[in-house]
């Protein structure tokens, strides 16, 4: 079970990562513009159709990962979205990773690995009683709205980027988290369960506000502010959200160290991966 866990959620990873990059290469050759003419110009680019069948192929990898393996152990490696999209966009727009980008996918990856390694994310139920699901959703919305709230206009651009993706992180582990339940229920009671359980309504909002947050994060400030939010926040409150709903452990005590470590390497790699975007000409 664990097994397939990590390799779905490696899928996962890696079909969102497919979907970042293709949709960022169909942007590039529409002109500037919005709304429908946007939308219209790009569902004529076999690159923007490869794009989302790689989102909505995350989606479901990313349910699979979740009903066979902890949220602690799942969310965590979603991380590789980054390295992964850097990867294939940079090939898929004819530039090339210069070598710091290189150091920084391998920090991530090793940074991620000991993080995994030391705190063995383990034991998880499918299930959380509403006494748990209560206290969790006003902690997660109350956090989201309060960050909404601190982004206001005349917070600098740094600042205002950061805090609403730290509110899309939230998002994004509270989705997960509904998805993991809903998902259960598909499994063992089939369409009819899946369709009449609140988390599944609760999945499909959360995710929807977390994307619109992530987008106004981006449209901010720079995404050497957005992206270490959301990345470092959403698998450190998907790890505090599998113990609290579903139960799961995670090793402390002196774990906590090479623990430590890893994350402090992964934020590295991230903060260095945010620089070698622009450079590249891949941002928004």
């Amino acid at each position: 079970m664990i097994v397939l866990a990590v390799l779905f959620a490696v899928l996962g990873a890696a079909s969102n990562a497919v979907g970042t990059a293709f949709q960022r290469k169909a942007a590039s050759t529409v002109s500037r513009g919005g709304g429908l003419r946007l939308l219209a110009a790009l569902v004529r680019r076999p690159a923007w159709l490869i794009g989302i069948a790689g989102v909505a192929g995350a989606a479901l990898f990313q349910a699979v990962a979740l009903i066979n393996g902890p949220m602690a152990l799942v969310q965590p490696l979603f991380i590789l979205e980054l390295p992964f999209a850097l990867l294939i966009a940079a090939p898929l727009m004819h530039r090339r990773l210069p070598g710091a980008g290189w150091h920084a996918v391998g920090a991530v990856v090793v940074g991620l690995a000991l993080v995994l390694v030391a705190a063995d994310p383990s034991g998880t139920r499918n299930q959380a009683a509403m006494a748990r699901w209560v206290p969790v959703l006003a902690l997660c919305l109350g956090a989201m709205g309060a960050a909404v709230a601190l982004a206001r206009p005349s917070r600098s651009a740094l600042f205002r980027a950061a805090a609403l993706a730290s509110a899309a992180a939230i998002g994004n582990a509270l989705t997960a988290a509904l998805m993991k339940s809903a998902t259960d229920r598909l499994a063992d009671d089939g369409l009819p369960a899946f369709l009449t359980t609140w988390q599944t309504y609760g999945f499909a909002l959360a995710g929807i506000g977390a994307v619109l947050l992530l987008e106004n994060s981006l449209q901010a400030g720079p995404l050497v502010a957005s992206q270490p939010a959301l990345t470092i926040g959403d698998a450190t409150v998907s790890l505090a959200l599998g113990v609290a709903l579903y139960g799961e452990e995670i090793r402390t005590g002196w774990w906590l160290l090479p623990e430590l470590a890893g994350a402090l390497l992964i934020l590295w790699g991230v903060l260095r991966l945010t620089r070698v975007v622009p450079q590249l000409d891949l941002a928004r």
